[in-house]
């Protein structure tokens, strides 16, 4: 990073050359084809998950088995951005019980779509955090830091793996885990330190070495975890640096063009024809707010008391006791008829009732015949001379007509569906 190497930067600028840092691309969504950062951050947040599963040698997935129950790994992750978010994937894919933390509260969201459970370190009652305008974690207050290791302390005593990946850029890694919180941690636990390039957030990390605490913590400070996915990072590295000159050639003609009005090249250029221009302006970068705290509640409709056994009886026996009567009182010429509609009201209602809807298209179908008769029994009626009587069976053909052409209608596509076309 040229922020970390100032007097390279002031060597680089004594001679006539064009020097760009592709690690400094600004984190913005038309960049990311060409953010390398990401990319091998991407690459190590994954490696550095299978690099504690070796080392952990136990199962990430909670089993139950005739041998006994083994319960899942707990996998803590410092930091949520790229590298924190890959970590997090993987090791939710394991099937490890997987928490995270992050100073910006934005990311909460992206931690629970990835099966994470993001732990804030804000005190809720002094509101929303302050949300990040550059994409990055950024240095926090004294108040804030002496939170975050209560927090550390009460998390490292319960997880087994801890994942830091805390950077700021062009600055030192902060220091997070403590070597009290690694002596709290359980024999066999893993600490993978991805920051040990810069310092390392854990007390103790050795860079590029595998160490093993008194207390049995293995503390894993490799800062070549993407090349230890080469062809991987490769691939990615070299889609990265095309992207980069379909941006510096816009003519297509191979001659490269820096414009410094575009803010992604004016971010990556660190020395222009012998001219430091390092650092650049800062890249404001919009970020989706926290959620509130203290949302109202939403108004829930009280559920409707079903109706009791008792009056449904009651209302069912009125019922029929006013249909038997009504029968009792009619001529005994309509008394036949009224019985086998009532009937057929009563067979009709549950088999229609509890037809399920996704079958109701074929029902329509297979229901033709039973309007067929409705239409031959109107037809009947409307030679009767009665104006009414007239009335009602024109109604009944026309409703059941409808019926029956709807029915023909859905019985031919559903047949075309089985037809070669």
């Amino acid at each position: 990073s040229p922020a970390l190497r100032p007097d390279l930067v002031e060597k680089l600028s004594s001679r006539p050359i064009t020097v760009l840092a592709m690690d400094a691309v600004p984190r913005i969504s038309r960049a990311q084809s060409l953010d390398v950062l990401s990319s091998m951050a991407n690459i190590a947040g994954y490696r550095a998950v299978v690099e504690a599963a070796h080392a952990f040698g136990r199962f990430f997935t909670g089993q139950v088995t005739a041998a006994g129950k083994v319960p899942p790994a707990k996998v803590l992750v410092v930091g949520a951005g790229v590298a924190g978010l890959a970590a997090i994937g993987a090791a939710g894919s394991l099937g490890a019980i997987v928490k995270a933390t992050d100073p910006r509260p934005e990311v909460a969201d992206q931690v629970a779509s990835l099966g994470g459970e993001y732990v804030s370190v804000t005190d809720p009652a002094e509101g929303v955090a302050e949300v990040s305008t550059t994409g990055y974690a950024k240095e926090m207050d004294d108040d804030y830091k002496a939170r975050e290791a209560a927090v550390y302390a009460e998390l490292a005593a319960d997880v087994d793996i801890i994942i830091t990946t805390a950077l700021i850029p062009g600055r030192p890694a902060p220091r997070i885990i403590t070597a009290e919180m690694v002596a709290s941690m359980k024999p066999g636990s893993v600490i993978v330190d991805m920051a040990a390039a810069n310092g390392g957030n854990v007390e103790g990390t050795v860079k590029d070495e595998a160490i093993l605490t008194d207390n049995g913590v293995r503390i894993i400070g490799y800062t070549d975890l993407a090349g230890r996915l080469p062809a991987q990072a490769s691939q990615l590295y070299g889609t990265n640096l095309v992207n980069l000159l379909k941006l510096l050639t816009p003519e297509k003609d191979g001659v490269l063009t820096l414009d410094f009005d575009d803010v992604v090249q004016r971010s990556i250029t660190v020395v222009r024809d012998g001219q430091s221009t390092w650092p650049p302006p800062p890249v404001q970068v919009s970020a989706a707010p926290a959620a509130a705290t203290a949302a109202a509640a939403p108004v829930v409709k009280e559920p409707k008391k079903p109706m009791s056994t008792a009056r449904r009886l009651g209302l069912t026996f009125a019922a029929a006791a006013a249909l038997f009567a009504f029968i009792a009182i009619s001529p005994a010429a309509l008394q036949v008829h009224l019985v086998v509609f009532a009937l057929a009201i009563v067979i009709g209602y549950y088999v229609i009732g509890n037809v399920h809807h996704a079958l109701h298209t074929p029902l329509m179908s297979v229901t033709n015949a039973i309007s067929g008769i409705i239409v031959v029994g109107a037809l009947l009626q409307i030679g009767q001379g009665d104006t009414a009587i007239t009335a009602l069976a024109f109604v009944a053909i026309l409703l059941a007509s409808i019926n029956v052409f709807g029915g023909f209608a859905v019985t031919r596509r559903m047949l075309a569906m089985f037809s070669r076309s």
